[in-house]
């Protein structure tokens, strides 16, 4: 099904459309996934009653109306505009509201900024593997205090520095993700791009025996190379050369029931049709003070609504961003229901753990009060 929103032709998964007046599932995913990626959770949640949709992301899969290549504006990407794309998708299907909302991975900001500019038409929040810590903040109460000359923001630069003078030199996994060549690197592997995704699939879930997370004490080189090379790569490495010296044996991917080889077929299709420049807009736009300096319309706002997060136990991405977690449990949300780790999930908690993910997103949704309610 495709649907006309804010300039794109947004492609959705959904179900329980079928029957009138059901309240509206709205769920977001993240990199390198698709709207496919919630395959296993969206019958759970259409038998609980609800309409469940899933968008193929701005940049990602069947959605089209934007503009692919490197040198593509990327103010289309920008948090903000692919929030007003969420926002504009509910308006499109015909409600005035979600019952629930859900973003994983990149779709985490994406729906922790609908909930915190649109709490009307989200009236709750779930967010999974990237814990939000609020937006950033103007400077407080420098009225009377004696100016001090502007510096330029060289935090991450800084990073990408101290993290190339370890031994061995380290990068960032998001400073490589938004270098020029990282598509062609990820869409043309040495390995074919099958077995490329194979690998780094499996990295990042359970099955990887490699993934011990644990919170980190700050953003230095030394506290962040304590991650695996997925999230903090040998310098000069490719992320398929990364993932490759991991890749599972055929016993694994024979017996891996969350991602078998006809289901990972279908994104080898799609990223092997649209290469990954789409994807990797949004990693770009985080590294754009310009793009970023919009969000600072928010600067002291909180997620006001019921909130939820959910990460796996064997997910780095709950503490790849340092004191994110802590912030957005103590400050950033403020009726934030708990923060649940779940068994057996990595990064993958939709397709690894579907069931003990849909029986969480329905408790929390009854326990916030919105199960009844169909906000048509």
């Amino acid at each position: 099904m495709i649907h006309s929103v804010n300039g794109l032709d947004v492609h959705i998964l959904e179900a329980g459309y079928e029957s009138p007046g059901r309240p509206l599932a709205l769920l977001l995913h993240g990199f390198p996934d698709l709207a496919y990626g919630w395959r296993h959770l969206i019958p759970i949640l259409a038998d609980a009653g609800y309409h469940v949709v899933a968008p193929d992301q701005r940049g990602f899969g069947r959605t089209t109306g934007w503009v692919n290549g490197y040198d593509a504006p990327l103010a289309p990407f920008s948090v903000l505009n692919m929030t007003r794309d969420a926002l504009g998708l509910v308006s499109a299907l015909g409600y005035r509201r979600t019952t629930m909302l859900v973003g994983h991975d990149f779709g985490s900001p994406v729906a922790a900024y609908c909930a915190l500019a649109r709490p009307d038409v989200f009236p709750s929040v779930v967010l999974m593997s990237a814990p939000f810590p609020g937006p950033p903040a103007f400077p407080f109460n420098t009225a009377d205090s004696e100016a001090a000359p502007a510096q330029p923001n060289n935090e991450s630069q800084k990073l990408a520095a101290a993290l190339a003078a370890l031994d061995p030199p380290r990068e960032y996994y998001q400073q490589y993700l938004s270098t020029r060549g990282a598509n062609d690197d990820l869409w043309h592997p040495p390995q074919g791009l099958h077995a490329f995704l194979r690998a780094f699939f499996y990295v990042k879930s359970a099955d990887w025996p490699g993934n011990a997370p644990h919170p980190l004490k700050g953003r230095t080189a030394a506290d962040l190379a304590q991650m695996p090379t997925y999230y903090v790569m040998e310098l000069g490495k490719t992320m398929s050369q990364t993932v490759a010296a991991s890749q599972p044996s055929a016993a694994e991917i024979a017996a891996c029931k969350w991602l078998t080889e006809p289901e990972l077929a279908v994104y080898t299709e799609e990223y092997g049709r649209t290469g990954f420049q789409g994807a990797l807009q949004a990693y770009r736009v985080f590294s754009d003070p310009e793009l970023n300096a919009e969000l600072r319309l928010f600067s002291g706002r909180t997620i006001d609504v019921p909130s939820l997060f959910i990460g796996g136990k064997n997910d780095w991405g709950t503490y790849a961003a340092p004191g994110a977690l802590d912030l957005m449990t103590t400050k950033a949300a403020t009726k934030m229901a708990g923060v649940e780790l779940i068994d057996g999930a990595g990064h993958w908690i939709q397709q690894e753990q579907p069931a003990r993910l849909g029986t969480l997103l329905l408790t929390f949704i009854k326990e916030a009060g919105g199960a009844d309610h169909t906000n048509r």
